[in-house]
């Protein structure tokens, strides 16, 4: 054996040490995949138990606190509020809101004083608005450094709605805006029964189809929650059928009473429930028992 054969030898024996590292490099790949989830799994784990820490000892609302409080002591604070868009609405149900909203802001604030600005909590006075039916919509802002903006935007009434001797205005959506004494009714349609507020768009796309009779109509009674009966300003009552075929028979009484004018002429009913006839109701006579009835063509 010679130098060369012994160096040859060595380098051999140098290489097969080596073999094993390579060895390991390449078979615990799964390994390392798993080593690397359980890595990011603990990580999470810590961030959660960190989280609940934080909620649990009320950090974030603690900070948040101390953060408004501090803006209030730097004159950011609520000094006063400024209404606007208030018509019909009674204001006092307004300030109501922004001053409960006002005096837990300032019971919330570590601080003496004003209420901070950064926590009136300006949602919380938006949805409390929104309770009332005379609030179509509301938008609450800050006007910095001291002041707060409530603008309402007010449902409009359209009509009075009577329901078990209880009179409410409702708007054309038939939401109910508010009560209304008796000796302070407005000049609007009445709507009466159970349930007619709740028919007053369709009652309103009904009477459009008769621009003429429309402002003669005193009101409409909802009957069994199903048919409208129409009073006109002149006395007379129309009882209409059901369902679609009211248009359709209304629009026929419009034009007929374009034609031979009958409302003002003293009936008291007509009927038009049954298709293709008209009953009119005509007025008692002095004494008379018995009502007197009359069917026509429609």
């Amino acid at each position: 054996m010679n130098a060369q054969t012994v160096r040859r030898s060595s380098r051999a024996r140098s290489r097969g040490a080596k073999a094993p590292k390579g060895i390991a490099r390449a078979l615990p790949a799964p390994q390392r995949s798993a080593t690397g989830l359980a890595r990011w799994a603990f990580l999470l784990f810590a961030l959660a138990l960190g989280a609940v820490a934080l909620v649990a000892l009320d950090l974030p609302a603690k900070a948040a606190r101390a953060a408004g409080t501090a803006a209030g002591q730097a004159g950011f604070a609520v000094h006063g509020y400024q209404i606007v868009g208030l018509k019909r609405m009674d204001r006092g149900l307004v300030d109501d809101v922004v001053t409960a909203e006002l005096q837990r802001a300032a019971e919330e604030s570590p601080a003496a004083g004003k209420p901070p600005q950064l926590l009136v909590d300006l949602d919380a006075i938006r949805a409390n608005l929104l309770q009332y039916g005379w609030v179509d919509d509301a938008r609450v802002s800050r006007r910095l450094p001291d002041q707060l903006v409530v603008d309402i935007v007010e449902r409009t009434p359209a009509a009075l709605w009577q329901n078990r001797q209880q009179l409410s205005l409702i708007d054309a959506e038939g939401v109910v805006l508010a009560p209304v004494p008796v000796d302070r009714m407005p000049d609007l349609p009445l709507l009466i029964g159970p349930g007619a507020n709740a028919q007053a768009t369709a009652l309103n796309r009904l009477l459009a189809t008769v621009p003429t009779l429309k402002p003669q109509v005193a009101s409409a009674t909802w009957i069994g929650r199903r048919r409208w009966d129409l009073a006109f300003s002149t006395g007379e009552t129309l009882a209409l059928p059901e369902g679609e075929a009211a248009t359709a028979t209304l629009q026929r009484f419009a034009k007929a009473d374009r034609s031979t004018g009958l409302l003002g002429r003293g009936f008291k009913r007509f009927d038009l429930r049954v298709p293709g006839k008209m009953i009119v109701r005509l007025p008692r006579a002095p004494g008379e028992a018995a009502v007197e009835t009359q069917e026509v063509p429609s």
